[in-house]
């Protein structure tokens, strides 16, 4: 998972001005516009890969294809605003994800292959973002309710980003997929309470990486 992260409240990280400096030629923009999103890719595609598909696949390598995807393919996009730029990389990421389960699953895609509802999913995520942001939100101080899906994305990417394989697991599995503990226990090789008790330390320890310094 990267943990490059951009000055999000910069004015210079304005989406719309970035998408008309692209339109104007400016073929870098459109690199810096791409890598502002990467931690927010990120955590969708983790989001909705399984346990079955992590086999096959990585959550990197899905948002690799997919930011190459963009950038290929930007002349095709015809929005203005950050939403509608939102919604047009998502688009790439399920067409990505959709492929790469019929590359690697062939005869078995009709079982495997889903039909990824893009607001649904977006929700979820949302609704899994503000609750692990809840998580690890510094005593007195509670995330706003209108964070930018961005900035919160970057920021839970880059904390994640410091736990063991299996703390960060745990928390992708619970928080972002929504799976039961029972079915964690199943993936990690683990039983339901073990399950249980790693994301209860993981938790604990997201806390921990993501508070401010002496606090």
């Amino acid at each position: 998972m990267s943990t490059h992260t951009l000055d999000l409240s910069s004015t210079d990280c304005s989406v719309e001005r970035r998408i008309n400096e692209v339109r104007q030629g400016n073929r870098q923009s459109l690199g810096d516009l791409l890598q502002l999103y990467q931690n927010y890719l990120s955590l969708l595609a983790q989001a909705q890969i399984d346990g079955r598909l992590r086999r096959r696949m990585s959550s990197s390598d899905l948002v690799q294809e997919s930011l190459l995807a963009a950038h290929r393919d930007f002349d095709q996009f015809r929005g203005k605003t950050e939403g509608e730029w939102l919604a047009w990389l998502r688009q790439i990421l399920s067409n990505c994800l959709s492929h790469a389960i019929e590359r690697h699953f062939h005869a078995k895609k009709r079982d495997l292959r889903r039909e990824v509802a893009l607001e649904s999913m977006t929700k979820r995520l949302d609704d899994s973002m503000a609750r692990l942001s809840h998580f690890v939100a510094a005593k007195g101080n509670t995330p706003s309710e209108d964070m930018h899906q961005r900035e919160m994305a970057d920021a839970l990417s880059l904390q994640l980003s410091k736990l063991k394989d299996k703390y960060r697991d745990v928390i992708v599995y619970r928080n972002l997929q929504g799976l039961s503990f029972e079915e964690i226990g199943s993936l990690m090789d683990m039983k339901t309470g073990t399950a249980r008790m790693t994301w209860v330390r993981a938790i604990a320890k997201l806390k921990e990486v993501a508070a401010p310094d002496g606090q």
